[in-house]
């Protein structure tokens, strides 16, 4: 027989069974290793990209110092080529078919250079960064047809 008078242990609002308190620690450590995991993603992410603009930039820089090389060439070239014409005036030699075939060359290679650079140019705007941190265009189409 039961004894009515004897003390039960009232059940107040804030406990909760031990399984369902340990399955919330869980899932909020579940949730904090995965937003360390993003976060060290999207710091790698960083640090390829700016490694990629590094050598991108030196790469600018050298092509920048060649083309002003080449500019120089070009210049001299072309002011040797001047000379040539007004020392030998009205005469056509070999002489300045090759020089004015130098200038053409390095000329060319003035717009190879200049291509690299505008080709390289697009990695110093951490592009992959960027495309990360905005919000995916699917999640809000998927949102507008429910």
């Amino acid at each position: 027989m039961m004894d009515n008078n004897t003390p039960q242990p009232e059940a107040t609002a804030t406990d909760q069974p031990p399984e369902k308190e340990s399955g919330l620690l869980d899932d909020v450590h579940l949730l904090w290793r995965e937003l360390a995991e993003l976060r060290h993603v999207s710091f790698r992410l960083f640090a390829l990209e700016a490694q990629r603009a590094g050598m991108s930039l030196v790469t600018m820089v050298i092509a920048g110092l060649l083309i002003a090389i080449l500019l120089s060439v070009v210049w001299l070239g072309l002011v040797a080529a001047a000379m040539l014409t007004l020392k030998y005036y009205d005469l056509v030699t070999d002489d300045i078919k090759l020089i004015l075939l130098a200038v053409l060359i390095n000329a060319l290679m003035v717009l190879v250079l200049t291509v690299v650079i505008r080709s390289k140019s697009f990695y110093l705007r951490f592009p992959a960064t960027i495309r990360s941190l905005q919000p995916r265009q699917e999640q809000f189409s998927d949102r507008e047809h429910s």
